[in-house]
Parts: C-alpha cells; structure tokens; sequence
C-alpha cells in the first residue's frame, strides 16, 4: 500500500472539475513545493516582524491623544486581521472539504484552528491591555470586543470537534460544517462599529479611501503586517507539513503490520 492512497480522490464524480483539485492532494506535492516555499516565508516573517517592531515601538511618533499607549496597535492590529484571515481559511477550507472532498484541506484546517485561535487569543489579550487606559476597564461588552470573543470561541469549538471522535473523517467533517456556520461572524466584526454604536473605533484603513491614520503611524505598521501575516502562513505550512508526514507514517507502519500479518498466517 502506498502512503499515498489515503490522499487519493474518492470514487464517483466530483462537482466543478474537483478531481484537478485532488492533483494537489498528493502527499509528495504537497511537501516538495511547501518545503521550497517555507524557508523563505519564515525569512520574510522574521525579518519584517523585526523591523516593525523596531520602528514602531522604537521610532514612530506617539499618538497625540493616547500616548505610548497607541504603540500596542503594532501588535494588535495585525492579530485582528490574523483572526479574520484564519477563520477565512477555515472556511474556505470547509469548502474544499464538503463540497470537492479534499483531505489536504482537512488536515489543513486542523492545523489552522490552534494558529487561528492563538491570534484571536493574542488579539483579545492586547486589545485588553489597550483598552484600560483608554476606556478605564479591562473589558467592556462592546460590539467588535463582544463578536471577537464569539470568534475565539469557535474557533475553539472548530479544535475540540476535529479531535473529538475517533473516526477523523467524522472529525473533519463536523469542524468544517462549525466553520462554514461560524463564517456569519467575519461581517458582524467588519461592520460593528458601523451597525452600533460602539466604544471600539471605527477601521482607519479601508480599501475604497485613503487611510485616516498619521503617515508616521502607517508607515510601521506595514512591516509588522507582513511579517504576522508571514508567520501564520510559516507555521500553518510547518504543521500541515508534519501532519501529512504523520499521515504517511502511520499509513506505511499499518501497511507493514498487515503484510507481517499475512506473511505470519501463511508460515502457519
């Protein structure tokens, strides 16, 4: 028995030309290309996240109304959008999983969760420490606050599912169908602060006009984006990496097992 095998595209036909899908499927693909790619992401995060942190808790100018205070913002902002940008992929790869049924996308998604959930965490932790000088409380059942904490919990919901039965494929499937429910959470953080009115403030950066933060400010802050953004794509490859050498082992060791045992039976 190859290894392979258990990356193999199920029997029947697949919608929207799924069986190309499965082309990247295959474990010896898989971990050629990511072992090309994840040196240089790794060096890209570590190189970036070290200039945006020297810049801008070293260089950039306080905020003229927070302080020092507003430096957290290099940590913070980034995390908030790791939060997002990771129950995207947990999304997309529910995607992959129910509708083209791609096993890659299942253990991928199984090593996004702890990334994703260790980003929220961290993006609650600074938003915290933040928010006390700002507002005067640790904690305020804010909208955006309120609806990133539902966010951490599903993505905690997302792990316990995935590991909770013995059948992974069971596993798999119930995380992908949390994540696709949970996916109605990514609008309501979006627009929160547009819907209600909140304490957190609104987004100074959008796509459709210019940025409303000081240029000093930005400028850091985009460094620091990349290099976080970096380092969840580095991490999340390197466990995915693991995980499908796990998933080839273990198939190699019970194909071993049952050729022993055959071989065992036949001498008898």
């Amino acid at each position: 028995m190859d290894a392979s095998t258990e990356f193999a595209p199920p029997p029947g036909p697949l919608p929207g030309g799924g069986r190309n899908l499965h082309r990247f499927a295959n474990p010896g693909r898989f971990l050629r290309l990511s072992g090309r790619v994840l040196p240089w992401v790794s060096a890209i995060a570590l190189i970036a996240t070290a200039i945006g942190l020297v810049w801008g808790l070293g260089f950039a100018p306080a905020d003229w109304q927070q302080g020092d205070s507003s430096r957290i913002m290099y940590i913070h902002v980034p995390a908030a959008m790791l939060s997002y940008m990771g129950y995207g992929s947990l999304a997309l790869c529910a995607v992959l999983s129910l509708v083209w049924r791609h096993p890659l996308a299942d253990l991928a998604a199984a090593e996004i969760g702890p990334v994703g959930a260790a980003a929220t965490a961290l993006c609650l932790a600074t938003g915290s420490l933040w928010g006390k000088p700002m507002w005067g409380a640790w904690w305020v059942w804010d909208a955006r606050l309120t609806s990133v904490l539902v966010l951490f919990f599903l993505y905690l919901g997302q792990i316990a599912l995935v590991r909770a039965f013995d059948d992974p494929q069971r596993g798999y499937r119930a995380g992908a169908i949390l994540a696709l429910v949970g996916a109605v959470d990514l609008p309501i953080i979006k627009y929160s602060v547009d819907w209600w009115n909140t304490l957190h403030q609104g987004s100074s950066i959008t796509l459709t006009g210019a940025p409303t933060m000081y240029v000093g400010i930005l400028y850091p802050l985009i460094p620091m984006t990349i290099g976080m953004v970096a380092g969840f794509i580095a991490i999340t490859l390197a466990r995915t990496r693991a995980a499908v050498m796990e998933r080839r082992i273990r198939a190699l060791l019970q194909a071993r097992a049952r050729t022993e045992a055959v071989g065992q039976e036949a001498a008898i």
